[in-house]
């Protein structure tokens, strides 16, 4: 396995989000996380980077435990998020903000030309402010970035939110290049239809537990539909 969290649990104050969280991810792998708003799939991730402590429970990246460590050692070991709304650099140009991504100086494939081979359009606006592009080019920002940081397995949180239906497919069709070099994709996503396309296994949470998991494939609307809204 290449991440294997383990009864994980996490709170923001007295209030419980998570509760014994599963999940698994293998090398090469797409796993999608589903969930109605408030289902604990991006306090899920920020778990796993280090930005919310791990109350319980047991993380390991490739077979070391990070649920002690720090946002910036977990980065240096090879994980990286998309957040959700992008959360760019306002003050900074499309090229400075991809930049930022390689503070951790992680060696690895990804590099401004090979971000710029995948997404042409931010080589031509580079040296603009990354708030003048469209939200789509932001996102694609956005992925840039944490793509500067060379990392094995990359979460996506809601990169589609927001975004145009031919932007999102755009966005999409770019995630098999990331696959070339062995890298995992674990993705929030709400669209349920387009999340079983793109993953090999889902993952459904409901109220911070694991209610369902298995692969893309072979789990029917019925079985996604109850796990989802619990009925």
């Amino acid at each position: 396995m290449l991440l294997q969290a383990t009864s994980v649990t996490a709170s923001y104050g007295d209030a419980q989000a998570l509760f014994g969280i599963d999940v698994d991810i293998l090398p090469g792998e797409v796993v999608a996380l589903i969930g109605a708003n408030g289902a604990g799939k991006s306090t899920f991730l920020k778990t796993l980077t280090g930005l919310l402590p791990a109350l319980g429970g047991e993380i390991r990246f490739d077979g070391r435990r990070i649920d002690r460590m720090d946002a910036a050692d977990i980065v240096k070991l090879g994980i990286a998020m998309v957040p959700e709304g992008r959360r760019l650099f306002p003050s900074l140009s499309v090229e400075e903000n991809l930049l930022m991504g390689a503070l951790s100086r992680r060696a690895g494939p990804w590099s401004l030309e090979r971000v710029y081979g995948l997404f042409p359009i931010l080589k031509e606006r580079r040296g603009q402010p990354s708030t003048s592009l469209s939200g789509g080019q932001q996102q694609m920002v956005a992925i840039g970035r944490a793509l500067m940081s060379n990392p094995r397995l990359l979460l996506c949180d809601e990169i589609s939110l927001g975004l145009a239906p031919v932007v999102i497919r755009e966005i999409y069709a770019s995630l098999p290049a990331l696959q070339e070099d062995g890298m995992s994709l674990l993705i929030v996503e709400q669209d349920v239809q387009l999340a079983m396309q793109v993953s090999s296994r889902v993952v459904c949470l409901q109220e911070g537990r694991v209610s369902l998991a298995g692969q893309s494939g072979k789990l029917t609307r019925e079985q996604i539909g109850a796990a989802y809204f619990g009925v």
